[in-house]
């Protein structure tokens, strides 16, 4: 790898995952540590005027937008504000910007796979705060990649499979949507999307825009839950046998989440090469992960 890679957010269960893939492929990052109140826009104007990278990969606020429950608007205005400094540093010196986004800025209102050329008609806080962040990328900074990724699963404690696991420790129902549908994409493969990315940039290929990458095999909640479930009872002991079906409308968070979360990922492939991977196949060493974390 010819490009200096930065890493904002090496911390996070997604930094970790590409830290840990590069270096099976010797490819090192620049990962700093976060200031204590978190990166904002001095102290990100401070970091790329002193390193200079050619590319950065900005993960830094991956757990409030894949994995916390909830995130408050304040904290998304912060980040908002932080990631417009970023593109604008970027650009002011040169820099490669690999941003990560969702499948949450579609409204879910389509049955059929989301492409990137669909209109974002985001729902909840933060399908509308990471809409405005791609925006003000686009308009910002033209050499960026724009990556939207589908259901992420990692093996942090309070992340989205966390939360479930610990639930699934109890002796209760959980219920969880048989009408909603989406791709799962467990962490080591969005890690695995993001070097192959990185990868062809590195050959000087103007690539720039807008792609979807998620876990092969759209499918409900409902068979998702069923799936680790069967899984991780091999590994600790569950409460549960299996989750109980609930309509998407019933859930709490059917006003945030969009019912239809399939995303086409054809742009990517036929750019980059990239294949989608069976999320299934994913789930093993994931759960191991996550109860070795534990």
């Amino acid at each position: 790898m010819r490009m200096r890679l930065m890493l904002l957010g090496g911390g996070n269960a997604l930094g970790q995952a590409l830290i840990r893939l590069g270096a099976e492929e010797d490819i090192g990052f620049l990962a700093p540590r976060p200031p204590e109140a978190g990166w904002d826009a001095a102290s990100l104007t401070q970091l790329l005027d002193d390193t200079r990278p050619d590319a950065v990969i900005n993960l830094a606020y991956y757990f409030d937008w894949f994995q916390a429950a909830t995130v408050s608007e304040t904290r998304l205005a912060q980040q908002e504000r932080s990631v417009e400094r970023l593109a604008q540093l970027c650009q002011h010196h040169q820099v490669i910007l690999v941003q990560p986004s969702s499948y949450r800025v579609f409204d879910g209102s389509r049955a059929t796979a989301y492409s990137e050329k669909d209109e974002p008609v985001p729902l909840g806080l933060r399908g509308q705060a990471l809409w405005r962040i791609e925006q003000s990328v686009r308009a910002t900074c033209p050499q960026h990649v724009l990556l939207r990724f589908g259901w992420l699963l990692d093996d942090s404690i309070d992340g989205v499979l966390g939360r479930f696991l610990k639930r699934a420790e109890q002796p209760q129902e959980i219920f969880l949507a048989d009408d909603r549908r989406g791709n799962p994409t467990p962490v080591d493969d969005a890690a695995r999307v993001i070097i192959s990315v990185l990868k062809q940039l590195d050959c000087a290929a103007p690539l720039w825009g807008t792609y979807h990458y998620a876990g092969n095999e759209a499918t409900t909640p409902l068979a998702l839950g069923q799936a680790i479930i069967s899984e991780a009872a091999s590994l600790h002991p569950l409460a549960i046998e299996a989750p109980t079906a609930q309509a998407h409308a019933a859930q709490p968070d059917a006003a945030q989440e969009p019912q239809h979360a399939v995303l086409a990922c054809k742009k990517i492939l036929h750019t980059f090469g990239i294949k989608p991977r069976a999320w299934r196949s994913g789930l093993p060493s994931l759960l191991d992960r996550y109860y070795r974390h534990g």
